[in-house]
């Protein structure tokens, strides 16, 4: 049953004259026995939410996967699709991607960004399980993970985190072939990587990874284990290859077609490209519906279940009923009241009303809690063996903690919020693109989010970030300027079912800037905040703490007679997608000048050929706020005096 993923394997990647034969080869005998006799699913329904989870963090070995999914009988992955590998519009690409095809737990291909999700998996399932009950919620994550898996620093973050909260459902085979692309891992690593886990409170074993019943005595053992669980699994990288078999070689490119058919001799493999014996292929379909007995019977308790149309509400991602009202409340008081207050504060308070409301909403910081203001006062947090908080200290993992609530969002049943600083989004970026890529919802709380933070200097002040987050394709990114403005923004991103969202917030407070709550004008990406007394000769445009800026310059123009109109711009993407009828409305044909607490990449398209921006040139400096923004010349002052020139 293994050789059949190893020719497969060989066929595919000789194929398509592109792919990684050698850690399907070397892993084939592993993954056999996890998928025949302790893997739980059904390949009648890969997206039965009590599946175990497999993720293949070594996204280079697809074929691995790919051969898995076509032998268990899993619709949609046949010869053809094998036959197609690494082509376009096929599910079986060159690294396994999320939406290709349903057994395709996550996308892989970064190293080790596949086992930091998978601890976030493991994370929802002990949650769920916690708010549903074992009935409805027990099972398992499995990851089988390379060697430059376990060197990536994010899996570090991810591991530590793990063996921290204790999460016992997880298990890590570790593909321990001593092989990457430059070579033999000596080369740079010389890591006890087992101690290393041991330390990070995780249970080890080593094995034989070519020896099956050495790995089904070892995987019972993970599924008895308090802890989570990582298993050396030592194998011989291209295990079967007569000539790169245990050389980097095999790791990143074709065997060749006569060393395929060498290799394939050696294994006794005799049959033509892509085919299986039909007595071998009826074994492994028998291996695919094995689960199917314990899928109708948890059917059948799911029909029972007092709790079943808020488990499959949450499962499927619907919001609840009347999730927005209590928001809406919120919207209503802060245009009445017109509170001064930082845009993260307003954040907190619109936190306060959604998260009673959505169960599913699940929290936390990367050690900056009351800085992010990310806590919700009477929730409880997640502890070790405790799941039924809804509130995660992350620690300081910001790498692993994006990695983790993609891993949350994945699973299914949480939408998962977090907050760090807006500087450190370059930590998460890997993160942040992958769950764009997949069309998760995850939602990043991104405070101190312009040179506006002070004193802490230009290692804080993120005036690059915004640009290169908003190049991120999906990526919807929020900056508001007050506090209404702020409640609508998270009122979109919660409400957004297709991708992740960045709020970027201020820590300075800002004043209030709207004064009616009917509409969610944040909803168009950018509206006139005020228009103009007369035909506009200027559009002032600005984003998140600069837009009182534009505000205080209008009333100054406007004073001396030159009539001003301005824009609020909280969310680019929002506003891009809008015709472009209404975009022209609100950005009006006058002389167009944009202002933020940022460099200029990326406004262009908002201000066109002629238009003026005022923000940062370089990095920023230490002193107080309004020290800063009078140094760098952005104030209303300075954007009175802008136009006036270009208009004179």
């Amino acid at each position: 049953m293994a050789d059949a993923i190893r020719a497969l394997a060989i066929d595919a990647v000789e194929q398509a004259k592109s792919g990684h034969p050698g850690m399907p080869m070397g892993m084939a005998d592993a993954a056999t026995v996890l998928f025949t006799r302790f893997l739980k699913y059904d390949a009648a329904d890969p997206r039965w939410p009590d599946r175990d989870r497999f993720v293949l963090s070594a996204g280079h070995g697809s074929m691995l996967l790919y051969s898995l999914l076509h032998l268990t009988g899993q619709a949609g992955m046949g010869i053809e699709e094998l036959r197609n590998f690494r082509q376009l519009h096929s599910p079986a690409a060159g690294h396994p991607e999320f939406g290709e095809h349903p057994g395709i737990e996550t996308t892989t291909g970064p190293l080790g960004q596949g086992i930091a999700t998978a601890v976030g998996m493991a994370l929802a399932e002990r949650h769920l399980a916690a708010r549903f009950g074992k009935s409805l919620v027990d099972h398992r994550t499995w990851v089988i993970a390379s060697d430059g898996d376990l060197q990536e620093g994010v899996s570090h973050e991810a591991a530590s985190l793990a063996g921290h909260l204790r999460l016992d459902r997880l298990c890590v085979l570790w593909d321990d072939n001593s092989i990457s692309i430059d070579g033999d891992t000596a080369l740079s690593f010389t890591d006890d990587t087992l101690k290393r886990f041991a330390a990070y409170g995780w249970a080890t074993r080593r094995v034989d990874g070519h020896d099956h019943e050495q790995v089904a005595a070892a995987l019972s053992w993970a599924m008895r284990n308090r802890k989570p669980t990582i298993i050396a699994c030592k194998t011989i990288i291209g295990f079967g290859s007569p000539a790169k078999a245990g050389t980097a070689a095999s790791h990143g490119s074709p065997l060749g077609a006569a060393e395929a058919a060498a290799a394939k001799s050696l294994l006794g493999w005799n049959h033509p490209p892509f085919e299986v014996p039909e007595g071998l292929k009826t074994r492994w379909e028998e291996a695919g519906r094995r689960g199917a007995g314990t899928r109708r019977s948890w059917l059948k308790r799911l029909a029972k279940h007092p709790q079943r149309e808020e488990f499959e509400r949450a499962c499927t991602g619907r919001l609840p009923e009347g999730w927005q009202e209590k928001l809406a409340e919120l919207r209503a008081a802060q245009a009445a009241e017109k509170p001064k207050l930082a845009t993260r504060v307003a954040s907190q308070k619109a936190l306060e009303a959604l998260v009673p409301a959505v169960a599913e909403m699940v929290g936390g910081s990367a050690d900056l809690t009351g800085s992010n203001n990310t806590n919700v006062k009477g929730v409880p947090a997640i502890s070790p063996g405790n799941y039924a908080g809804r509130y995660v200290h992350y620690g300081v993992r910001e790498h692993g903690m994006a990695a983790a609530m993609n891993g949350m969002a994945l699973h299914g049943g949480i939408i998962p919020y977090s907050g760090t600083f807006l500087v450190f989004a370059d930590y998460m970026r890997p993160a942040i693109r992958l769950a764009a890529l997949m069309r998760q919802r995850v939602i990043h709380v991104l405070t101190h989010d312009s040179i506006g933070l002070g004193e802490d200097g230009p290692t804080h002040q993120p005036v690059e970030t915004l640009a290169s987050l908003r190049a991120i394709p999906n990526l919807f990114v929020f900056r508001p300027a007050d506090a209404l403005e702020t409640a609508e923004c998270w009122e979109l991103a919660v409400k957004r079912a297709d991708g992740p969202s960045v709020l970027a917030l201020s820590r300075q407070n800002l004043p209030a800037l709207r004064f009616e709550a009917g509409e969610n004008r944040a909803a168009r990406g950018g509206y006139v905040l005020a228009e103009a007394s007369g035909p506009r000769r200027a559009t002032l445009i600005a984003t998140g703490s600069e837009v009182h800026l534009a505000v205080a310059a209008r009333e100054a123009l406007e004073a001396e007679g030159i009539p001003t109109a301005v824009v609020s711009l909280p969310c680019w993407e929002l506003f891009a997608l809008q015709d472009e009828g209404y975009r022209a409305e609100v950005l009006g044909s006058a002389l167009r000048v944009g202002i933020e607490a940022a460099i200029r990449m990326g406004w262009e398209r908002w201000l066109g050929q002629d238009g003026v921006f005022i923000g940062m040139q370089g990095f920023g400096a230490s002193a107080p706020a309004e020290a800063l923004f009078r140094h760098f010349g952005i104030t209303a002052e300075a954007l009175v005096a802008t136009v006036k020139k270009r208009l004179a």
